[in-house]
């Protein structure tokens, strides 16, 4: 119709084109402000309703009043947008109801499938966990998942809970003499698939590709190899190499040893092997990563994401939605924080413990069986766990990395293994 009119009077006052489009433009342009203007108050709108909700206070009608006038906003635009505001709020608070309900019985359903777990696990630990000249006995620990609290809009504010509960595993102690012993959990043989899905937050490249694995029962240190525990070893006959007896940074009786290489390691077996009669050594890979997951497949045995409550790493950094946290700088006690469902303590952080293999780019190759991975007699040895000086990142059960095996780290360490049947 407005343009009938404009046409209407551009042939009555015999104007061209041209200067008909100048009239149109300038008689328009007020309406072109006012339109900018109303779009300013819309997205003001939109985030002040995000942030205060509705019904809207009087004080927040007040702030809002004042924005309109400052615009010369129409009432009845206003008005209407206020309803369309409305509208797309209660739509959203519907669809987070629906979000929280939905994890609500998600995890109803995850905590029915840990008990039934737990329950198959330990009837399997009663039949797989003996060893001829070993006597286990039950233990009971701390364990946690990490579960969302909160939402938040589009993820922003999102909160977590931990949720506590106990769990149960077979384990035996292995005497290193003067009262020092070393306890070794049980862990159950089963399969499970090696490395990230693609899906997996800040995963990287050489995690892939994803490959089912089947893994012996075995025995696994229930903590990391403790000061104490490698002086009472350095101290046995030497096997190959000399051992230095304190070679830590962060001194502590049941700190994890660091400053520790991958042939310091096979020595402590080595020596440990001939003390007790028994086939000790560094886990394979896959053994660790399997033991580290303990039956979960999210990127944390304990769910999505990862907090300083639950492990020691550098807390200026986030992983997903998770809050910063503390960074201690140095390594903690052992078994600080709760264990994951096998019983095992300190496998996301504290420090990165070596495993048997050869650094490899990718899986193309790696065996399925739960063996170590040894081609090429490679310099490079592999690292799992992530540390008190990383990145949340890389304590995923999936991380990975390497360093020369004459290499020595305050923030590496080891845990060791005595596996049934294959060495």
């Amino acid at each position: 119709m407005e343009s009938d009119i404009l046409k209407d009077l551009q042939e009555k006052l015999k104007l061209t084109d041209t200067e008909a489009s100048a009239v149109r433009e300038k008689a328009l342009e007020p309406y072109g402000i006012y339109k900018k203007n109303l779009d300013k108050y819309r997205q003001f709108l939109a985030s002040f309703v995000d942030e205060h909700g509705y019904p809207l206070r009087e004080k927040s009608e007040a702030e809002l009043e004042t924005f309109q006038k400052y615009y010369q906003l129409k009432d009845e635009d206003v008005v209407r947008l206020k309803k369309e505001q409305e509208i797309e709020y209660q739509k959203r608070q519907a669809e987070k109801l629906l979000r929280e309900q939905a994890e609500i019985l998600r995890q109803e359903q995850e905590r029915a499938e840990n008990k039934r777990r737990e329950a198959e696990l330990q009837e399997r630990l009663k039949r797989e966990s003996s060893l001829p000249g070993i006597q286990t006995k039950p233990f009971e620990f701390d364990t946690a998942t990490l579960t969302p609290k909160s939402a938040g809009f589009l993820d922003r504010g999102k909160t977590y809970e931990i949720n506590r509960s106990r769990g149960r595993a077979e384990f035996f102690t292995e005497s290193l003499g003067n009262g020092v012993v070393l306890e070794m959990v049980a862990i159950p043989g089963g399969k499970f698939l090696m490395g990230s899905p693609e899906s997996e937050p800040e995963r990287l490249s050489y995690e892939s590709p994803q490959h089912p694995v089947t893994i012996q029962p075995f025995f696994m240190g229930k903590f990391t190899v403790t000061q104490t525990q490698w002086k009472a070893v350095a101290d046995l006959p030497k096997i190959n190499i000399d051992l230095n007896p304190d070679p830590s940074n962060f001194k502590g009786a049941n700190r994890p040893v660091e400053q520790v290489s991958w042939d310091d390691a096979i020595e402590f077996c080595a020596r440990l092997s001939k003390k007790t009669e028994k086939t000790y050594r560094l886990p394979s890979e896959a053994e660790w990563e399997y033991a580290c997951r303990a039956g979960t497949t999210t990127p944390f045995y304990f769910g999505e994401t990862i907090t300083t409550d639950l492990a020691n790493y550098d807390g200026n950094y986030t992983y997903g939605s998770a809050p910063k946290g503390e960074y201690r700088k140095q390594t903690t006690d052992v078994g600080k924080f709760p264990a994951n469902p096998f019983g095992l303590f300190d496998m996301h952080g504290n420090i990165l413990e070596w495993c048997q293999d050869e650094w490899h780019e990718n899986y193309n190759g790696a065996p399925k069986d739960g063996s170590a991975w040894l081609i090429d007699n490679d310099n490079q040895k592999l690292l799992r766990g992530g540390s008190w000086s990383g990145i949340p990142r890389d304590c995923r059960s999936a991380c990975r990395s390497y360093l020369a095996r004459g290499d020595r780290s305050g923030s590496v360490g080891f845990r060791v293994v005595l596996v049934r049947g294959r060495t």
